[in-house]
């Protein structure tokens, strides 16, 4: 597979992900992803993007219940 940067080699590694939303930050240290031996980037795969997805939406409503309590 091709890097869609700098056209460098992409090999089966790991990838940190973080996301600032809805009040919160978070980070995963390693998601297993494609990641370019010459320039770093990370490609996700859709099994990971999905698990990354459910587990958003779950802090998503965990994060609207506890702050809707302080409302």
């Amino acid at each position: 597979m091709e890097c869609f940067h700098c056209k460098g080699k992409m090999l089966r590694s790991h990838a940190p992900f973080s996301a600032d939303r809805n009040g919160y930050h978070i980070s995963w240290e390693s998601i297993p992803a494609w990641v370019c031996s010459q320039c770093g980037e990370a490609l996700f795969e859709e099994n990971e993007v999905s698990h990354i997805q459910k587990a958003l939406e779950q802090i998503d409503r965990e994060t609207m219940s506890l702050t809707s309590k302080i409302a």
